[in-house]
């Protein structure tokens, strides 16, 4: 299987067999990734090799004036997309087959793991996945040990208060917070002092 039409099958949402030839082909990007992040998580780099790397893992599809705190960790890397000056704290994981997109300015807490596979409830199709892509907007914050879940798209400029799980979509311009996240309040808008 080539890297393409991977991706296709991936973006497409369809169920992805255990056993089957993409299942396959997910182990051999865990061990091309594994690969490159050997190298990133051990010793020192500076940030401009660290932002190769990244760029490397993902395929090209990381702008290089992203900043990364290792240990970082992906189980894919080459559906990943990483906007204009994100920072990614230590720690973090990324479940990427489904896809991640993640916009400019983001801020991204220590530990954030960000999931885009789930599993059939059926146990004799536990080994089959669902894929479905996370989207993160422009200027979102994300704290620390937060997880988002499969499927869901992080409007701009919101906040993921520290320790939330985000199960469902997240509105522009808000604050969301606990298990299962929910919003908290709006941020004001700054050029009128009032919230949107």
């Amino acid at each position: 299987m080539e890297k393409a039409e991977f991706l296709k099958i991936m973006q497409s949402g369809a169920t992805v067999k255990g056993g089957s030839e993409a299942h396959k082909f997910m182990h051999e990007l865990s061990a091309r990734a594994q690969e490159k992040l050997a190298v990133l998580n051990c010793g020192f780099h500076t940030d401009e090799e660290k932002a190769e790397l990244i760029y490397e893992l993902t395929d090209g599809k990381a702008d290089k004036s992203v900043k990364v705190f290792p240990p970082f960790y992906t189980d894919c890397g080459i559906n990943t997309t990483i906007g204009k000056n994100v920072f990614i704290n230590f720690g973090c994981c990324f479940q990427d087959q489904g896809g991640i997109r993640i916009g400019d300015g983001v801020l991204i807490g220590h530990q954030v793991v960000i999931a885009t596979l789930n599993h059939s409830l059926n146990p004799a199709e536990r080994s089959d996945m669902i894929p479905s892509p996370v989207v993160i907007g422009d200027n979102v914050w994300i704290g620390s040990h937060s997880t988002i879940l499969a499927g869901v798209t992080v409007g701009k400029n919101a906040v993921i208060a520290a320790g939330s799980v985000v199960t469902k979509n997240v509105p522009e311009n808000a604050v969301v917070a606990g298990v299962p996240a929910k919003v908290i309040k709006n941020i004001p808008d700054v050029s009128t002092g009032y919230d949107k």
